[in-house]
């Protein structure tokens, strides 16, 4: 009987629901007889009777309408029974004579009517399949007794269930675990009827491979005599806890047979198990047709059929597409339904929430998008390009050569790849060597700066991967396959129908393998070769199934090598530890046992279920199965902070403030980076070796992670973090010193220290190395995180004056805020702020609040024991006064005006607000900070009525007062590197300014905070509250964004999973909660405590568990570079538009006599002439050197003789002169400057927007930007100032833009349009004249720069080789160069310098260049390399552009 519908009296008008399965809040309650009068023949209490004495109790409340009916009132008051209701129908029920409490410990209760229909069928089923075993005869004698118990205990499972059972993976009550026993009971029954009847009617078709018969009735019996054997050990089987629940049990087989049958990955759910197992039956279903077809042609030695060609082809294409796709479909049904069905979200702008957005979602499903873009077209090209291969006969023309070169080179380069380059990368190559032996530059550094450098052996193994998995491997299984496949379809083998499933299997398992995981798969292919064609050839069932068979087995074989490993290195006798008592009771047991424990790790093997120790002990027992994903419940650590807590509880009891709750969003972060980056690095080969279900554990100065990598894809890691606690416990941190010591030094051998040979480990270093359960991969792995700085801020406030310094940028910043809002113009016209502020605006107002303190304002009058608007005044209001002017529109701002006004009144109403924080008792320490704190999350609590004003526009508080309180924090944290600096309006105001742009303030339990960190924002702040183990302080948290140096250790997976399980089977079944109990001790060699430390809660304790997340390559950045990006249509396009470009760039060049190709613009320019002759003749225009027009040359004039003329052309380079006007010219370290230069009406300015990074032009090509970043800091702000204070456009008036190709490495450019704005600060400052009034020869010269027009840049340089200087080059016959000036020419070598030498370190400015290939002449060089003329002092040099070291341009 199940207790669905079960429903107490009392609660049946009410209507409440229970929302827990196994406790109820409801109680016994009284039932009256007279309720069930119209069942009057309804009795099923006095048959569910049990003792009275403990159903009834003493109640006195009856209803009187039994008074009469069942005797006297006292008599009715003395026995008052208790019924349960039971609901038949929704308005049928009866009563039974239990309470609550009493049904509960008999039945379990069921939430749902589906959990009871399933209940009553598996009761039948339970029945009807043991009944037909029984009639059947299977069992005999006391067999037959043993077998009814089974049967008993099954259904009786499904009334009351074990709880906890010894498989359920969770404390309390699990309902899933309750139908376990019936429903392995019927598989098992089913089962054992199936291989009877087999057995009794086989066919005359035998099924034989490796010479076993499958079809023989003897294998069939022995097959159902295990498994009755299997089924009467029930008992003692569900005792031990070897079968999962039934969810766990169907995820575990549905991945195991996608795995070893169909080649597919590890799962993340059961959902995405079953997904997964489809999708390989329905691809292998689509693929069987083809095989079949093909098989049912005529073949001969020498002609293969084409359908089998197109068959290999589609098999090789879905298989590369089935590699590439993750097991989980959430993320692409949720793709297609963000396309089918769109949503339109609108956001709430009073929602705090509603700017707080996670971009990983959206990331993940442009990933989705553009690798399933990127398959459409590679699927394409690989299936055609296998088809042509192999329909080119070249795997029968080059049998037997083929293979036996294929065998070879797959060898070669798997061993290199997965072997060599691994080894000589790790930290201690083969045990052996002190170092590696290939190191990053990384290695020596310090602390890192930028982000890991690519290595040459980094680009071999990308690579050495590329071409064995997407080469070598297919081209082995499709010769396999030609070869095979006529073999295994004849009747022989297994005829045409079984033959083709079995090709089409094995050639989807084989390749989809080597795609996804290629790492130990060279092993396999050569273990076969040289099994089945050297030793046992005459066992080979062709080499297709063989490799099959033997992938199978080996993936079997590396987990019992791990298993056996893992044990032998926990029960060393050299370094067992002793956790408690019972370990050093069970050691010595457990040394007879060892053929046992043999035993246990091949089975465990063979089912891919863990070895676990008891107790943490020596003993080891087996496990139940589970999948690779090991935990079966999807546990994730959920953050506490604002978004998801009552306000009361944030106000009063300030949940989430211990650290490991503040600190989870370090791990989180962590996460984020290792999502964006994981995969591209395992291709890269940067944490070794690694396959499925891998674990490793990522350790710097305070994270502790462990990462399990879960799902391995052809460019896709599913992988799960685990993080531990910053301040671990005792043994925790033992075993962080143990993964973090070096060994290089130690010199023991044996009991002596010798010392060692240099490079190598000593011989004790090297052993205890070889005993361990993990081994250090590398000590210098980069990624992008956070660096955590605290400072005490009870240090920081400890004395008045520094409290004092706090309240000034207090006050100051909601002077800030206040001044630079958007609605201060409405703020002073509210007519109801006005009347509140009307007292405030009297001069002679004084504030004599008991909560201000002479010790901490600074603007406290003595005179009048308060704060008086006077008194602020004298020390604010020349601040008030500097930020109002920097406003776009300057507001009135003296004494009396209204917005001193509401300054003052806001500035008293903070600080009123920090006193009743702080109980009025800011002299106290504690008081204030606790104060202090509640003002920085938010708390503020108007308790005067002078106050009350502020309820007028609550976005005061919001968005003047809270951000004053938190910027005077890192106001207050700067006054300590530089006291007086903020002294100055102008430099305080633009650090609040920088602050606001570069620096996150926030509470840590304010949604905005975690967003921000998710984000990358590069600096946070917040001032942390930490109760935590009795403590009680406050701290300021310092986040900057940079790159963090993590050690990577390599655990053995079947150690964590072995100690996982131990740790599972010991606090949910065995109920051990103690504390310090044994298996939770440290263990170096197996680093037992981090290990079970990372356990899901709570059975472990980590302070983050992430959600399953999966990375791909395409979003690692670096691997694109090597490889490239996915290759889809868009991608496409584009390759074929810029190369188009490139083309018409270089025809352009090359139809011009000496063109050089850098000079020509790609991609059409942006430059329009709208009036020419408007142009030419206006002598105000802005005309760069070289353009339209004779009028005001600038100090090139001197290249072209006057009148000389460029008329314009629409997208091409018309000049090369822009080389001459001195811009910063491309380089390295340096923005680049074009070598043309194009006219642009000024109404093309009215097309440029505004962004943060300057101007955008509408159109702009490749070349038509400059690089901001790598210019002066002095010449960016001056830009940005002119990029403010500019007009979009003035009439009339024509820019000469230059375009510049813009360095790689900048992320900031400025437009061709806006190119006269950056030359003209770059140019000289002095006044414009005609070239023609200078005298000749002195036009270059620096000391004649009031010659040179506003778009000229002078830069100087500094010789490092001198020599690369062409000291003779002046007095050449051949007249190479063609010089600026003929005196320039005479003075610029050693002719002219007599004694004078340029020596390497002197310095001068460039005046002029000579290009390898221009079309200019002038500027044309005579080598391929760029050649300057330098001016130092009165002396000029002729040097190779190499020779010399940019110092920038001069301002």
């Amino acid at each position: 009987m199940s207790l669905v519908n079960f429903e107490p009296a009392a609660r049946r008008a009410s209507n409440i629901c229970d929302t827990d399965s196994h406790v109820s809040s409801s109680t016994s309650v009284r039932f009256y007889p007279h309720d069930v009068l119209s069942l009057p023949q309804i009795r099923l209490n006095r048959l569910l009777t049990i003792d009275t004495d403990l159903l009834e109790q003493q109640d006195i409340d009856l209803s009187p309408d039994l008074a009469a009916t069942y005797g006297p009132t006292e008599d009715a008051a003395q026995k008052v029974k208790h019924y349960y209701r039971f609901w038949i129908l929704p308005q049928l029920w009866i009563g039974i004579n239990f309470d609550r409490l009493t049904l509960l410990s008999l039945f379990d209760r069921n939430r749902e009517i589906l959990e009871n229909v399933l209940a009553v069928i598996l009761a039948i089923l339970v029945a009807f399949l043991g009944s037909i075993l029984l009639i059947q005869g299977f069992f005999r004698d006391i067999w037959v007794f043993q077998f009814c118990l089974v049967i008993a205990s099954c259904q009786y499972s499904l009334l009351k269930s074990v709880q906890p059972d010894s498989s359920s993976p969770r404390h309390g009550h699990n309902r899933i675990i309750a139908y376990s026993r019936p429903v392995y009971f019927c598989l098992c029954c089913g089962l054992i009827w199936l291989l009877d009847y087999g057995s009794r009617n086989l066919t005359t078709t035998k099924f034989k491979l490796y010479g076993i018969t499958f079809t023989n009735p003897l294998v069939l019996l022995s097959a159902r005599d295990l498994v009755i054997v299997f089924t009467l050990c029930f008992p003692i089987v569900f005792f031990v806890g070897l079968l999962p629940q039934v969810n766990t049990f169907v995820m575990y087989l549905c991945e195991q047979l996608d795995i070893h049958i169909f080649g597919g990955n590890a799962t993340t759910s059961l959902l995405a198990a079953l997904y997964s197992f489809i999708c390989s039956i329905v691809a292998v279903a689509l693929l069987y047709g083809l095989c079949y077809g093909a098989l049912k042609d005529s073949w001969d030695g020498q002609h293969i059929p084409v359908l089998f060609s197109v068959f290999c082809g589609l098999l090789v294409a879905v298989s590369y597409h089935l590699s590439r796709q993750s097991s989980d479909p959430s993320v692409l049904f949720s793709l297609m339904q963000s396309k089918i069905f769109p949503k339109t979200e609108e956001k709430n702008p009073e929602d705090p929430l509603s700017e707080v957005k996670d971009p990983l979602p959206e990331k993940l499903r442009n990933s989705i998008s553009e690798r399933l873009q990127s398959d459409l077209v590679v699927c394409i090209v690989i299936g055609v390009l296998y088809f042509a291969i192999h329909v080119s006969t070249v795997f029968t023309v080059l049998q037997p050569a083929l293979k036996y070169v294929l065998y070879a080179l797959v060898g070669f380069v798997g061993f290199v790849t997965h072997y060599v380059l691994p080894q000589v990368r790790k930290q201690l190559p083969w045990h052996c060597f002190s170092h590696p032996l290939l190191k990053t530059v990384e290695y020596n550094q310090y602390e890192v700066q930028n982000a890991a450098t690519v290595m040459w052996f980094e680009k071999l193994h990308v690579w050495l991967l590329f071409m064995e998995k997407n080469i070598i491997y297919p081209l082995i299984v499709l010769n396999e396959l030609s070869s095979s496949a006529e073999t295994i379809a004849s009747p022989k083998k297994l005829d045409t129908e079984l033959g083709a499933l079995m090709i089409t299997i094995a050639g989807l398992k084989l390749l989809r393998s080597s795609f996804s995981s290629p790492t130990y798969q060279y092993v396999t292919v050569v273990f076969t070769v040289l099994f089945f064609k050297i030793d046992y050839e005459a066992f080979s069932e062709t080499m297709l199934l063989d490799l099959f068979f033997m992938s199978i087995l080996f993936n079997k074989l590396w987990e019992l090598l791990y298993k056996l490993q893992f044990v032998y290195t926990y029960i060393a006798p050299w370094q067992i530890t002793w956790g408690s008592a019972f370990h050093a009771f069970a050691q010595p047991f457990a040394v007879p046992h060892s053929a046992m424990l043999f035993v246990q790790a091949a089975v465990s093997a063979f089912f891919s279920t863990p070895l676990n120790p008891f107790l943490g002990s020596a003993i080891f027992i087996t496990s139940y199965v589970r999948p690779v994903k090991f935990w079966e419940r999807d546990y994730n650590t959920k953050r506490v902070d604002h978004s998801n807590t009552r306000l009361a509880s944030q106000l009063d009891r300030n949940p989430g403030s211990d650290d490991n709750n503040l600190n989870s969003i370090f791990y989180e972060h962590l996460t984020r980076s290792l999502q964006h980056s994981l995969c591209g690095d395992l291709l890269l080969g940067r944490w070794g070796n690694y396959s499925t279900g891998d674990c490793f554990i990522l350790a710097s100065d305070y994270l502790n992670a462990l990462v399990h990598l879960i799902e391995i894809g052809n460019g896709l890691v599913t992988f799960q973090l685990r993080g531990l606690e910053f301040r671990g416990t005792y043994c925790q941190q033992r075993e962080v010193e143990a993964i973090t010591e070096g060994v290089e030094e130690d010199e023991g051998f044996c009991c002596c220290e010798p010392g060692h040979v240099p490079h190598v480990l000593s011989f004790n270093a090297a052993f205890s190395q070889r005993w361990l359960a993990w081994e250090v991969i590398v000590t210098k792995y980069i990624l992008e995180g956070y660096s955590i700085t605290d400072n005490s801020a009870a240090s920081m406030l400890q004395v008045f004056d520094l409290r004092k310094v706090l309240t000034t940028y207090y006050v100051k910043g909601i002077i800030y805020y206040v001044t630079t809002s958007s609605k201060l113009e409405e703020w002073l016209a509210n007519e109801t702020m006005q009347e509140g502020l009307r007292l405030y605006a009297d001069r002679n107002y004084v504030d004599v609040d008991p909560t201000f303190n002479p010790n901490i304002d600074e603007d406290y009058d003595h005179r009048l024991a308060g704060i008086s608007r006077e008194s602020f005044c004298v020390i604010y209001l020349n601040w008030i006064e500097y930020c109002s002017s920097r406003r776009a529109k300057p507001l009135d701002v003296d004494k009396d005006s209204s917005l001193v006004t509401l300054c003052y009144g806001l500035c008293v109403l903070g600080r009123r607000a920090l006193g009743t924080a702080s109980h009025h008792m800011s002299s106290n320490l504690e008081s204030f900070l606790y104060g202090l704190h509640a003002l920085f999350k938010g708390d503020f609590r108007i308790s005067s009525i002078r106050d009350e004003w502020i309820f007028a526009d609550m976005e005061l508080l919001r968005k003047v007062v809270v951000p004053g309180i938190r910027m005077s924090i890192k106001l207050h944290q700067d006054h300590f590197t530089s006291s007086d600096e903020y002294d100055d309006p102008t430099v305080l105001y633009e650090a609040i300014v920088s602050h606001e742009k570069n620096l996150v303030i926030a509470h840590e339990g304010d949604p905005a905070w975690r967003s921000a960190v998710l984000a990358n924002s590069p600096s946070l702040l917040a001032l942390r509250h930490v109760m935590d183990d009795g403590t009680n302080e406050y701290k300021v948290i310092m986040l900057n964004r940079r790159y963090l140096s993590f050690r990577v250790i390599k655990v053995n997976k079947e150690c964590v999973r072995g100690l996982w399980a131990g740790q599972q089977q010991e606090l949910v079944f065995l109920r051990n909660r103690n504390p310090e109990r044994g298996s939770i001790q440290n263990a170096k060699q197996a680093l037992r405590n981090m290990i079970n430390s990372s356990c899901d809660q709570p059975i472990g304790y980590p302070i983050f568990v992430s959600p399953l997340t999966t990375s791909y390559s395409d979003s690692h950045e670096q691997l694109k570079e090597i490889l490239g990006g996915p290759i889809s249509l868009g991608n496409i396009r584009n390759f074929i538009v810029s190369t188009w470009h490139r083309l018409r760039k270089g025809c352009g060049a090359g139809c011009n006599s000496g063109g050089n190709i850098e000079d020509s613009d790609p991609g059409g320019g942006t430059s329009c002439i709208s009036n020419n002759a408007t142009i030419a003749n206006d002598p105000h225009s802005t005309v760069s050197q070289g353009s339209i027009g004779n009028t005001g040359r600038g100090s090139g004039a001197g290249l072209h003789p006057p009148g000389t003329a460029y008329p314009p052309t629409l997208g091409t380079s018309h000049s090369a002169h822009s080389v001459q006007s001195g811009l910063v010219r491309q380089s390295p370290a340096r923005a680049s400057v074009a070598s043309q230069s194009s006219c642009c009406h000024s109404s093309r300015h009215s097309s440029l927007r505004m962004s943060t990074t300057g101007f955008v032009p509408c159109r702009r090509s490749s070349t038509s930007q400059i690089s901001l970043r790598n210019l002066p800091s002095s010449i960016q702000s001056r830009l940005s100032m002119v990029n403010q204070m500019e007009p979009s456009g003035q009439s009339g008036m024509a820019c000469v833009h230059h375009g510049l190709p813009s360095s790689s490495s900048s992320s900031q450019s400025i437009p061709a349009c806006k190119h006269h704005t950056l030359v003209g600060f770059l140019g000289t400052d002095g006044g414009q004249s005609s070239a023609a009034d200078a005298p000749p020869g002195n036009t270059l010269s620096p000391a004649n720069n009031a010659h040179a027009k506003k778009g000229e840049v002078i830069y100087r340089v500094q010789i490092v080789d001198p020599s690369q200087i062409l000291d003779g080059i002046n007095l050449s016959k051949r007249k190479e160069l063609q010089w600026p000036d003929e005196g320039i020419r005479l003075k610029a070598g050693r002719n002219s310098w007599k004694d004078w030498t340029p020596q390497e370190g002197m310095e001068g400015h460039v005046i002029h260049r000579w290009v390898p290939c221009s079309r200019d002449p002038g500027t044309r060089s005579h080598i391929d390399k760029t050649v300057l003329l330098v001016q130092i002092d009165d002396k000029y040099v002729t040097v190779v552009e190499t020779g010399v070291l940019e110092l920038g341009a001069e301002v």
